[in-house]
């Protein structure tokens, strides 16, 4: 039998210029489409934007793919100047930018069951043959993402043992990812199975743990008792321990989110109080924002805080899916604190210690504090640390516990840490995309039918190749987002797209490894089935993929109307 022809690969950054340059050429003509049914007079008109809400979506996913091929490219470009790019990036990257090209000309997936065509945006024929259409960038998707290179880089993979150099380009980052991937296999990966089917809390021993290895104080100042790292070793932490077990990835969001809370609007007392305990992982935080009835709308949360004589306050109200409550000794609480003013300007956030709940008996001891009650919120996916609806009754806060000693101020010193939740979120998705790669990858190798491995079948071949070719799209993208943020500079761009490409990454490559897996992967004991349920939730919480669509669109659509009107 002969063998099938080895496909080519792409010779590196250069070869990705020309479908890119097609893909921005495509953005900026979609950009101005879109723009011209939302403008009104100098402004883009947030009703005309709800109203095309659908090509809006479409345009920011569009935006958040094309940067991937961006960062990408960069990936490539930064591999070959190291003398490190192998047959693998090289494939990769031409399997992505290549799929991305040939889906882009059918229209825009906004996610599983949800897809927009192009000229919904307004494009034409006209646009779609001078960008996705052209001969050369058709050529460059024919040669390069092809069924059988997509397969060709699975193989090429499984050969390697590996799924492409991350580039960390860092020996202080090479050696946290070293550090955290060997703490993740051997002190995780283990747990994850028994904490998600019982349904309990992870052990107190390895929180303790992983305070010593400085997970809780990772981006904290090393004068506030922390380690001073930034976002990218955020990422990196996150992802690999999101790699074991979304919940332990999870552990340091509250921490990272309270941290920079402080670090942003308190006062020098409070940080002096709290960021060394929360560094130390002595103090636990957890955050309670949400309200059953507003959800993302935190604009109209009614849950109150009224000051009292001696300038304390006491908290009333509800609040919903609040993490690991029984467990915090540190609530960032946002409440009411001006009944007149129904918008954000009556918001304030507050620093509200409370006691740890028994851990024998947390259904009925979780919160032992006067004026505060918990009910548990039962969930698919997501657990070790569970998640609660609390009522406020009195509850006591100190009247030191006003972030910042400011009142009205809650939601904008909120908005100050989406960017870095949302990085981390996106870096939680990587995670899960590697752990689902990784358990498909080995399955398909284990796994004997019709007398071979199923990782012979090109079905299978081409899922898994698919994955390793989203997965460092995501984390990229996830990277950049992060080296934004490091600088300094203004990232809720980056931010939400690198949220948004790495939540569909982990639920997209969840559910090729629940398939790869055939029947045992609906089988709880397998760990294709927590996978998913576990990747579900990604695309909700941290602001839903919706809302982080409409942010991007606005932003984008900000963006052209000042640059018209500059030129």
């Amino acid at each position: 039998m002969t063998e099938a022809p080895v496909p080519p690969v792409i010779d590196g950054a250069t070869a990705l210029s020309v479908p890119v340059s097609a893909l921005e050429e495509l953005f900026r003509r979609a950009q101005r489409s879109v723009l011209a049914r939302v403008r009104d007079g100098q402004r883009v008109s947030s009703k005309k934007l709800n109203q095309h809400q659908l090509a809006a979506h479409g345009l920011a996913y569009l935006a958040t793919e094309l940067e991937a091929a961006r960062q990408l490219t960069h990936w490539v470009s930064a591999l070959g100047t190291a003398s490190r790019l192998t047959e693998l990036e090289r494939r990769l990257a031409g399997v992505y930018v290549g799929e991305l090209v040939r889906t882009l000309s059918g229209g825009i997936d906004l996610g599983p069951c949800e897809s927009i065509a192009l000229e919904d945006l307004g494009l034409t024929d006209a646009d779609l043959a001078a960008t996705v259409r052209e001969d050369g960038v058709r050529g460059f998707a024919d040669t390069y993402a092809s069924a059988e290179c997509v397969c060709a880089l699975a193989r090429l993979a499984q050969k390697k043992s590996s799924f492409g150099d991350t580039l960390l380009d860092d020996d202080t980052l090479e050696a946290v990812r070293t550090e955290f991937r060997r703490f993740t296999d051997s002190e995780v990966v283990g747990i994850a199975q028994d904490v998600h089917r019982k349904d309990v809390l992870i052990p107190l021993s390895l929180l303790s743990k992983m305070s010593e290895l400085g997970v809780f104080g990772l981006t904290i100042p090393e004068e506030y008792g922390g380690m001073g790292l930034g976002k990218v070793a955020m990422c990196v932490v996150t992802e690999e321990l999101s790699r074991g077990y979304i919940g332990v990835g999870s552990l340091g969001t509250r921490a990272e989110i309270a941290a920079e809370l402080i670090l942003i609007g308190g006062t020098d007392q409070q940080k002096q109080s709290f960021l060394p305990r929360i560094a130390s992982g002595e103090l636990l935080p957890t955050a309670v924002f949400t309200e059953p009835n507003y959800g993302s709308d935190l604009a109209h949360i009614k849950a109150r805080a009224e000051q009292q004589a001696d300038g304390s306050y006491k908290v009333f109200g509800q609040k919903t899916w609040i993490t690991h409550a029984t467990r915090a000794d540190l609530m960032t609480l946002l409440a009411r604190t001006d009944p007149e003013e129904s918008g954000y300007a009556g918001l304030s956030m507050f620093l509200a210690e409370k006691s740890r709940g028994s851990e024998e008996r947390p259904e009925h001891e979780g919160f032992p504090d006067a004026g505060i009650t918990g009910t548990e919120i039962k969930v698919l996916g997501y657990r070790g640390m569970k998640e609660f609806e609390i009522s406020f009754d009195g509850f006591p806060v100190k009247a030191d516990g006003l972030l910042g000693g400011q009142a009205g101020k809650g939601f904008k010193q909120l908005m100050a840490t989406f960017e870095s939740a949302r990085i981390q979120t996106a870096a939680r998705g990587v995670g899960i995309a590697q752990a689902a790669l990784e358990e498909a990858w080995k399955y398909a190798q284990e796994r004997i039918q019709f007398g071979t491995p199923i990782f012979a079948f090109p079905r299978v071949q081409r899922k898994l190749g698919r994955i390793i070719a989203r997965t460092m799209a995501s984390r990229q993208l996830a990277y950049f987002a992060a080296r934004e943020k490091d600088k300094g500079t203004r990232c809720d761009l980056e931010a939400g797209m690198a949220k948004l490409l790495g939540t569909r990454a982990a639920w997209e490559a969840a559910d090729a490894c629940v398939q790869v897996h055939g029947g045992n992967g609906y089988a709880e004991e397998y760990v294709a089935s927590r996978l998913l349920v576990d990747a579900r939730v990604l695309s909700i919480f941290e602001g839903a993929n919706e809302i982080q669509a409409h942010v991007i669109a606005r932003r984008l659509l900000d963006q052209a109307l000042n640059e018209k009107e500059a030129s």
